[in-house]
């Protein structure tokens, strides 16, 4: 069996990174975010970079360091808020944008995980989301097409892992991570702890070692997106 241990995230992508690449990262705001990837990214300077991400982190953090950096080209996202270079990049016409419902783009993700070239769906019937996009009835009601999103690389972020690359994620760290975990053709899982092969109860695995190649434990800042405290 290949060994998919890697020191560090440097390690882990500096052979499988290129110029004009698809990476899909996980996270939702700042919360199960590969953040040790994305700085790793920030410093192998690869340029043209189209991220599939629900959101692009925030000023100075997460995929908001590759936007300053202008090392992407173009974000398939649900969210712009939170990240006043994403919208600014966006509105001078610097970063294309590809919007997406938010359940779209999980569902997106999943089918192209799942080898699903397309599907329909309802949401954005009648709207600028349906512009160019196929129609079709079912029981008298329309939906669109929208196809499956595979990536050259998928960075996400586990709660712990082991050496197969099994991983189980904390709570709603979850979030993208499972969906990205297996739509990538290389996945690379950063972990808090990487835990004796056995050690995780099987039936709490949520990413299973086969869609992941390669893994790496790290120390995670975990920043809070908006702190709100109650005077006192």
């Amino acid at each position: 069996m290949a060994n998919k241990i890697y020191p560090h995230a440097e390690a882990a992508l500096s052979d499988i990174v290129f110029d004009g690449m698809t990476v899909m990262s996980g996270g939702f705001g700042l919360c199960g975010i590969p953040e040790l990837s994305i700085a790793a990214l920030v410093k192998s300077g690869t340029k043209d970079l189209t991220f599939i991400s629900n959101n692009a982190g925030v000023d100075g953090f997460g995929l908001g360091q590759l936007l300053e950096t202008r090392q992407v080209k173009k974000m398939i996202s649900s969210y712009v808020g939170e990240n006043k270079e994403f919208e600014r990049q966006y509105l001078a016409g610097e970063l294309e944008l590809e919007f997406n419902p938010q359940g779209t783009l999980a569902e997106r993700c999943r089918a192209g995980g799942a080898g699903i070239p397309g599907f329909y769906t309802k949401t954005g019937v009648g709207t600028l989301i349906a512009d160019g996009k196929e129609h079709k009835e079912f029981d008298g009601e329309t939906y669109i097409m929208e196809t499956g999103l595979v990536a050259d690389v998928s960075i996400v972020k586990a709660w712990k892992g082991d050496a197969q690359g099994n991983l189980v994620y904390r709570a709603t760290a979850r979030n993208f991570n499972p969906m990205m975990a297996t739509a990538g053709k290389i996945t690379v899982a950063e972990v808090e702890e990487i835990v004796p092969v056995g050690t995780l109860d099987p039936n709490a695995i949520h990413t299973p070692g086969v869609f992941v190649q390669r893994i790496f434990q790290g120390t995670h800042e975990k920043r809070i997106e908006q702190r709100t405290v109650r005077e006192g």
